[in-house]
């Protein structure tokens, strides 16, 4: 791997992650159009361990609150955990039973019609407006379906599907993105052990510094993509990603279809 290849998997990977534009769509587009893509499952598992990094570094206060809270029996923190665990089965389940489905399931045409699918969910939340701080049960159902459906197609945004589906159930902006991100960690850490099996590609393999370099730029723009989606969403401007994914669908369909 070089060193340019390295910052651009470090790139996509740590905000397209975060940000409602979906990073599986965008890494089968880059390796498609660029023949950039990751060297082996080693690279993968990095480049999610960063990613996963990011979230702790932003909301890991939040994570060991509630793990105190935990231990402590606390009811409040008990029903935080207990929806997050709620939310995380819908995704866990499909992406055991359709892993290798998903993963054959990458065609240009496809990709592209996930995100246009994600830009019209981003531009629904354009007036919402809602006051909760946590979501109800159902809501956090939602969350984790529509979390499932974004493990299922590429192109479908992770964070744009969660984030969407609690803005709709009535949560508070912050609110909204905490519970997304927090409910990214498992599922960001479930993918790096799935990719951990296959590990067969060595440090030396692949290069120290570009491995380095790859890591640090994923973690750092991890962080600054989490904060950046934060502050949009505080100041009502999350639908404003709708263009981009039309735009980015719109071209990698075309693209797609000329390719054929």
């Amino acid at each position: 791997m070089t060193l340019w290849q390295a910052v651009v998997l470090g790139l996509v990977q740590g905000l397209t992650e975060f940000l409602p534009v979906s990073s599986s769509g965008h890494l089968r587009v880059l390796e498609v159009v660029t023949g950039v893509h990751t060297p082996g499952v080693f690279v993968e598992v990095a480049l999610h361990v960063a990613t996963l990094g990011s979230v702790l570094v932003v909301y890991g206060a939040r994570l060991w609150a509630i793990a105190r809270g935990v231990l402590a029996g606390r009811p409040a923190d008990l029903r935080t955990a207990g929806l997050l665990a709620l939310a995380t089965i819908p995704a866990g389940v499909i992406g055991v039973i359709f892993h290798r489905q998903v993963e054959a399931a990458a065609s240009l045409v496809l990709v592209g019609t996930g995100f246009i699918v994600t830009g019209f969910m981003n531009w629904s939340t354009r007036r919402l407006a809602g006051s909760r701080t946590e979501p109800t049960v159902v809501t956090a159902v939602g969350i984790g379906f529509a979390q499932a459906v974004a493990a299922v197609f590429r192109g479908v945004s992770r964070s744009g599907s969660t984030v969407c589906a609690a803005l709709w159930g009535g949560l508070a902006p912050v609110p909204a993105a905490e519970f997304s991100f927090l409910l990214a960690i498992p599922v960001i850490a479930g993918a790096a052990l799935v990719e951990s099996r296959h590990m067969v590609v060595g440090v030396a393999a692949v290069g120290a510094v570009p491995l380095a370099v790859g890591f640090l730029v994923a973690f750092a723009s991890g962080i600054w993509s989490i904060r950046f989606l934060v502050t949009l969403l505080q100041r009502g401007r999350f639908y404003r990603f709708a263009p981009y994914n039309w735009a980015v669908g719109a071209l990698t369909i075309a693209y797609g279809l000329w390719r054929a």
